[in-house]
């Protein structure tokens, strides 16, 4: 068996793993980075990224071939014939949902980091402190305070427009230059703030997309083809941003088609001394040496690794000692929307095709207001008007169809509410040692739902939105209350919860698993909570700030 020997180990190339590897390697560290998909390089391999629709076969839209090969990806939206690539083939992946899943994989360098949404808000106190007030599951063991200073380190690389609004519920940070919000969307939230005497604000959305230039790397150019790749390096992933400035440094190595199977871990020591890695084309074994371990493959996948981690020890896998580790699964509930019609603007037209909404922050059970249901919800959307793709029921050919679509239909106005999930302690995942997949390792087992205080929250997701919508003059408005199932919205969060005491949790304040020190977890599965807003700009802060720790702790031989 072939091994390896590096400083660190980062498992996964998404959000959070190209944090790591660029923070790792800048302090110095020989970091190998490992990647269960292909190889995937930047610019190169942005195929589709000056397509159109019309260029594809089926006009981008899903053939019964695609269906049958991913019925889950079928579900939703995300399946669209120019982005298959991007989706490992289910059958050689399975799961089993107890109850059902939506779990959206993208394996391959870079990770789902190509086709984020990039939307970038901050947790407050308001979410930090939510669960020791509420009584609810346990204490986060960090505050704002703590890690207010990654989230300033992390969005000055990234690269975050927005605009600086003083919101308690949603702090402020460093900001690129805002998006413009179109003339629909400025009166709109006009009327808003005067219909609610200013307890409600629609603002421009917080993204990770260049309003000015970054070395390397040049602005927007309003394409809204992020999913593609970006062939300007304008939106923040690991291929237009962290991973250049790891490569840089001259001490990262990629290693690709590694599937990693198992922490090695010393119980003399209480330290993990590496990591076994499968070969996903070969099916060769190899092991990798290190004196740090970061778990970056996403939540559902570091908890599956740590499962299958040290079972001689502890039957649940390595970080199981609390009885905490696959519990408390949580995704932000989506599909309550409304969307209406919006008259008198039919003079006025917006500049190319912005990659970013409005937002609408939580103000549910905050500032005095008192729901029947625990935290809150905040809502995206737009202004837009209908273009020359659109159906016109009076002429479905001939020459009045085309003189009429050559002129921009009427400007619509939509909103989607994204809802907290509670971490419910059996919401969880489990490993199923039946059911194998390609590699004839174990598979998970998913066991989650929305609960009764979810359902009442959607009740104000929706009728709020309503309401927003009728307060702002729209006619003909629509709504909608799709709950679907968790998983949808690619939020997923927690497994691997940190916390204050070893004893209800699997983490420490620093992303250290308790039960061994030299490895951390700084994706997804370290959420206490899953607030209501989008959480990937706290992955990134907290790896940041993980790693800076983990050299720290190197240099004076504690790990």
């Amino acid at each position: 068996m072939s091994e390896f020997e590096f400083d660190a180990i980062v498992v996964g190339s998404g959000i959070s793993g190209g944090w790591a590897a660029k923070e790792l390697t800048e302090q110095g560290l020989r970091v190998v980075m490992l990647e269960r998909g292909r190889k995937f390089e930047h610019l190169k391999d942005y195929s589709h990224a000056q397509k159109e629709f019309w260029h594809w076969p089926h006009r981008g839209t899903r053939t019964r071939k695609m269906i049958e090969q991913y019925p889950v990806l079928s579900r939703d939206y995300l399946m669209d014939e120019n982005l298959m690539d991007y989706w490992p083939l289910e059958e050689e992946n399975p799961y089993t949902e107890i109850k059902r899943f939506d779990w959206f994989r993208s394996y391959q360098m870079g990770g789902r980091s190509i086709m984020w949404g990039r939307q970038s808000y901050r947790l407050s106190n308001f979410d930090f402190e939510a669960n020791a007030k509420d009584g609810i599951a346990i204490d986060w063991p960090i505050r704002y305070e703590e890690i207010a200073p990654w989230y300033d380190h992390v969005e000055k690389f990234a690269g975050i427009n927005g605009s600086y609004e003083q919101l308690p519920q949603l702090p402020d940070g460093v900001f690129q230059p805002p998006m413009k919000m179109n003339c629909v969307e400025t009166d709109l939230a006009q009327k808003l703030k005067t219909h609610y005497q200013g307890r409600r604000a629609m603002i421009i959305g917080r993204s990770a997309n260049l309003t000015e230039a970054l070395p390397g790397r040049n602005k927007c150019q309003y394409r809204d083809k992020c999913a593609l790749g970006c062939p300007f390096s304008g939106y923040f992933s690991t291929q237009s941003s962290t991973l250049p400035a790891a490569l840089k440094t001259g001490k990262l190595s990629i290693h690709t088609w590694s599937i990693v199977t198992r922490i090695l871990y010393d119980k003399d020591t209480q330290k993990a001394t590496g990591v076994e890695v499968l070969d996903a084309r070969t099916n060769a074994t190899y092991v990798y040496k290190a004196k740090i371990i970061f778990l970056n493959a996403s939540a559902l996948n570091s908890t599956w690794i740590l499962m299958n981690s040290a079972t001689d020890i502890w039957p649940e896998g390595l970080g199981s000692s609390s009885g905490e580790l696959g519990h408390n699964l949580m995704d932000h509930h989506i599909g309550a929307e409304a969307s209406g019609d919006v008259t008198g603007y039919e003079d006025k037209y917006y500049y190319g095709r912005r990659p970013n909404g409005i937002y609408i922050p939580r103000y549910r059970n905050l500032f005095g207001d008192k729901r029947p249901y625990l935290r809150g919800f905040g809502y995206q959307g737009s202004a837009s008007r209908e273009g020359w793709n659109r159906e016109v029921a009076e002429y479905l050919i001939g020459k009045e169809l085309k003189e009429l679509l050559s002129e921009p239909g009427s400007w619509r106005f939509g909103i989607g509410a994204f809802g907290e999930m509670l971490p419910y302690h059996d919401n969880r995942i489990t490993l199923d040692r039946q059911r194998k997949d390609k590699w004839g390792l174990p598979t998970l087992a998913i066991d989650c739902e929305i609960r009764e205080n979810e359902r009442m929250m959607r009740r104000d997701m929706v009728g709020d939105a309503v309401e927003m919508l009728e307060s702002m003059g729209l006619t003909n408005i629509r709504s909608a209350d799709e709950p679907g199932a968790p998983g949808r919205a690619i939020h997923e969060m927690g497994t691997a919860r940190m916390g204050r005491d070893r004893k209800t949790s699997v983490l420490n304040k620093w992303n250290q698993v308790w039960d061994a020190k030299n490895v951390f977890v700084t994706d997804g599965a370290c959420m206490t909570s899953s607030a209501c807003q989008n959480p990937s700009l706290t992955y990134m802060a907290l790896t940041a700030r993980a790693a800076n720790y983990a050299v720290e702790e190197l240099k004076k031989r504690n790990l």
